[in-house]
């Protein structure tokens, strides 16, 4: 009774498909069992949060900057901040050269009168209701990446390992 299956089966699938149906095509051997592969492993992608820890691991390796934001520094005068702020504002600023090149987005002078007709701009004090101005006082030049270079991303989310020290 099976083979008359097949052969309605097959006549009909012919007559409005085209084609013999793919078990019927193998069980008969007109067709090979091809043994599907299995489909490879997805390569994560690294996201905006990779980046950004990323940064933040460079900046710690560099200039120790989280140990210092993390520190509680009310208790140490302010010529010991200083001094301590001095030396990582230094470090950090040659780390981000090493990776990132960066310009203002507005090449102007702080303090002096500026068209807005640039797209990266934020208006800010006595803006109208359209949101629009043809100008105003440059409070800030703003900034922007022009060049990001960092090295390949660490696996795991640890921006800096903890220190052991062995006597």
């Amino acid at each position: 009774m099976n083979r008359i299956g097949f052969a309605f089966r097959s006549f009909f699938a012919i007559l409005f498909g085209g084609t013999l149906p793919s078990d019927i095509a193998q069980a008969f051997g007109y067709s090979k069992v091809v043994p599907m592969r299995p489909a490879p492993a997805p390569v994560p992608q690294a996201g905006p949060a990779d980046g950004a820890v990323q940064i933040l691991s460079i900046l710690q390796r560099d200039a120790r900057l989280i140990d210092f934001l993390m520190e509680d520094i009310s208790a140490y005068s302010d010529e010991q901040v200083g001094a301590a702020v001095r030396d990582v504002q230094q470090q950090a600023r040659t780390s981000m050269e090493r990776y990132l090149r960066l310009a203002p987005v507005i090449d102007g002078v702080e303090g002096t009168y500026t068209k807005a007709d640039v797209a990266d701009i934020k208006l800010i004090g006595n803006v109208p209701a359209n949101g629009k101005a043809a100008g105003g006082m440059l409070r800030h030049k703003g900034w922007r990446a022009e060049k990001v270079e960092l090295p390949s991303v660490s696996p795991g989310k640890v921006l800096a390992p903890a220190e052991i020290e062995v006597e």
